[in-house]
């Protein structure tokens, strides 16, 4: 059988805040779960299955949560899945949702997401020791800030690059009510001024910990024709894909991963797109710490290696700039971690919906997500379109 068409019918967020102490963990689900559907304007008898992703249990402190939680998303006597791919988790949910419908499956599956940060604390809950792998430090950023050193040596980057994704991300989350951090008089100088954190990351070029859940309705052909016959826009899933590599390996290049460069570049050829740069009108790329933009852009095959600090130092990447990339604030903003990659697939998909609000870009016919996680090694992305997919 053919590859079916799948469209996004419906996003719904949670507000993202440090700790969410009214709801429990399935109160806040939900929340987002009601929203989503509100906006596709289904009900449940038109959920068909359920796919469900978060970050390891350990930052919860909450074993296999969705064994006391099949009520709240929705699922008794449906079909219910986890996904699990660390930090990259949302945006694979976002996947594994499309190709139920894509594959003729389900009519309509509803993706969610969520962290319950405060639950837990996962700065050191990624310090425990793995036997047999490198010790991670302290936290994620431990584990990063070599792979920054090593970006900024190879490309000759100046140290200000990192501040300047800090202020465009702070102050597009200023501009989107869901967003953690609102910072829209923050400036280059002030994160310059911030403590150092992991040399050479600072404070202020960190993502924050976030309570949070992101929901998306996904649809085949047939339910999304349903909601534009209702005068209501959707989203077109065009392509998407998902590459892994192993944690360490010799020669492995932790600035460029080669399973990053392989999943774009199978994304692009299945979406058809031959020049991401000019093609893509807004990107939500998955940034925790200010320095993985630059990394990301020439990862991802929008600009050439070495070429991505420029970019974002010209301003390319600021609303207005040639290529927008984390309107929404992005996880500079907002970070609940098993959430924030499928944050970035519904920021993309509401501005293809022309549904972002005072983040929204003007004219967005294709837009981009992406998340990845563990060590850089699992990576997750699609292109959503206001057009059917023709390829």
């Amino acid at each position: 059988m053919a590859k079916q068409l799948a469209a996004v019918l419906g996003t719904g967020q949670t507000y993202y805040v440090a700790k969410r102490h009214d709801v429990t963990m399935a109160g806040l689900v939900r929340e987002a779960i009601d929203r989503a559907m509100a906006d596709a304007q289904v009900g449940w008898d038109d959920i068909d299955a359920i796919v469900i992703g978060k970050a390891p249990d350990l930052f919860e402190g909450s074993m296999m949560p969705e064994l006391a939680m099949s009520d709240a998303l929705g699922a008794q006597g449906k079909p219910l899945l986890r996904v699990h791919t660390a930090g990259s988790v949302g945006a694979s949910t976002g996947n594994v949702a499309t190709s139920l419908v894509q594959a003729g499956i389900h009519k309509r599956v509803l993706a969610v997401s969520w962290e319950k940060q405060s639950e837990s604390n996962a700065m050191w809950a990624l310090s425990t020791p793995v036997p047999f792998t490198m010790p991670v430090g302290a936290g994620a950023g431990g584990f990063f800030a070599p792979h920054v050193r090593s970006y900024i040596r190879r490309s000759g980057a100046p140290d200000h690059i990192g501040a300047m994704v800090a202020v465009k991300d702070r102050r597009n989350g200023a501009l989107n009510p869901y967003a953690h951090l609102k910072q829209p008089d923050i400036t280059v100088e002030s994160v310059q001024a911030s403590q150092m954190l992991w040399d050479p990351i600072r404070y202020d070029e960190t993502c924050p910990s976030s309570d949070g859940a992101c929901a998306i309705i996904i649809g085949n052909e047939a339910a999304a024709e349903e909601v534009v016959s209702g005068g209501r826009k959707v989203a077109w899933i065009h392509a998407t894909s998902m590459r892994t590599e192993p944690l360490s390996y010799a020669g492995r290049n932790v600035a460029n991963p080669q399973a990053g460069r392989d999943a774009s570049a199978a994304l692009w050829k299945a979406a058809g797109i031959t020049d991401p740069l000019t093609e893509i009108d807004e990107a939500e790329i998955y940034v925790p710490f200010s320095w993985f933009e630059p990394m990301w852009l020439e990862n991802l095959g929008f600009v050439p290696e070495g070429e991505g600090w420029k970019f974002t130092e010209a301003g390319e990447t600021a609303l207005g700039g040639r290529l927008p990339v984390n309107a929404s604030g992005g996880v500079l903003s907002s970070n609940p971690i098993g959430a924030s990659g499928m944050i970035r697939y519904a920021e993309s998909a509401m501005q293809v919906m022309e549904r972002a609000g005072d983040h929204q870009v003007d004219s967005v016919r294709k837009a981009f997500g992406h998340a990845y996680g563990g060590g850089s090694q699992y990576f997750a992305m699609w292109v959503v379109g206001a057009d059917r997919p023709t390829n």
